[in-house]
């Protein structure tokens, strides 16, 4: 269990990133748990997908283009997302999660407040977004922010494709 302290989220350019400052541990949760839900023995770090383990080595080069927000509780990093630089005319979040003991306390919420606050400011029209169909709660999250499903843009299997207008 873990207090209930203001969690603030910092924005970032991806090349002003630290290795130093916990996203690496959030992006190996994340990716780790997500090769798990696919059925993938992954035992750790080194069995990821070479563009995983970039991202977790060196998130300043992979995120490069990118504005990377991360949620802290004081100086812990507790949750981040990535919102990518346009690619086809529109920013994509990824990389969304929260650290499962700040989970229920609307720090994904404020992440994706945060990133389509950023999104609009930097002139776009809309943001778009891929979840596993596993994910349900995810999904339903996204909805509830005004994301809808769109055609698929990824041929990856039970990929869901949404989108929102800003």
């Amino acid at each position: 269990m873990t207090d209930r302290g203001e969690i603030a989220v910092v924005r970032r350019p991806g090349q002003d990133l630290s290795s130093e400052d916990g996203l690496a541990a959030l992006l190996t949760a994340y990716h780790l748990r997500t090769e798990t839900e696919k059925g993938e023995a992954v035992t750790g770090v080194d069995a990821l997908p070479d563009r995983y383990r970039a991202e977790i080595s060196d998130p300043r080069t992979a995120f490069a283009e990118d504005v990377v927000l991360t949620a802290l509780d004081g100086d812990a990093a507790v949750g981040c997302l990535v919102l990518t630089a346009p690619a086809d005319g529109l920013p994509e979040i990824k990389r969304l999660w929260t650290d499962p003991a700040y989970r229920g306390r609307g720090i994904a919420s404020e992440l994706l407040r945060v990133a389509l606050a950023s999104a609009a400011d930097g002139g776009a029209d809309a943001v778009r977004l891929s979840v596993w169909a596993w994910r349900t709660g995810a999904i339903s999250l996204y909805e509830r922010l005004g994301f809808a499903v769109t055609e698929s843009w990824d041929e990856r299997e039970r990929l869901v494709c949404m989108q929102r207008t800003l």
